[in-house]
């Protein structure tokens, strides 16, 4: 675990209240209010996901992420993998996918595991393993780029 923090994963319906609550208000404040960006962030999606929590030792929120397990032959996908600014310079980013990368092998070892990267964040999901395989596209006025992992391939290996 990262020194001075705890984290654990859930799933929606063992998620208390407050744990719901700070995931969406810091969601919220990062996606919709400091990226300028209005769209639906409570998707409908959540009680079908695992969801990530990272706190401080005072109990802040300091990073969330969602994890959605393959459909049949399909990926994994991760989602929603959000820092607090409260909490940025300290790493918890890779922190983050690299827990998000060992629960989706746990969950299935031989499933690519893929997400929707804003494309900014290209060069940081690489070297977590990540490739593009899309071109970079509009997606509610942020370039965004689709990427995945190949089950069982080493951080910044070509998948």
């Amino acid at each position: 675990m990262q020194e001075g923090f705890t984290g654990e994963w859930k799933a929606f319906d063992e998620l208390t209240v407050r744990e719901l609550y700070d995931a969406c208000v810091l969601r919220v404040a990062v996606f919709i209010v400091e990226q300028a960006c209005a769209y639906a962030e409570i998707d409908g999606r959540d009680p079908d996901a695992l969801h990530f929590l990272l706190r401080d030792e005072a109990g802040r929120l300091a990073a969330y992420q969602r994890l959605f397990a393959p459909q049949g032959d399909g990926p994994a996908r991760l989602g929603r993998i959000v820092v607090s600014p409260d909490f940025r310079g300290k790493r918890l980013g890779d922190f983050l996918i690299r827990e998000g990368i060992a629960k989706a092998a746990a969950l299935s070892p031989d499933a690519p595991l893929c997400l929707s990267a804003q494309a900014h964040l290209e060069r940081f999901y690489s070297a977590h393993g990540f490739t593009p395989v899309s071109d970079i596209y509009d997606e509610d006025g942020i370039p965004h780029v689709d990427m995945r992992r190949q089950p069982h391939s080493e951080p910044g290996a070509a998948a």
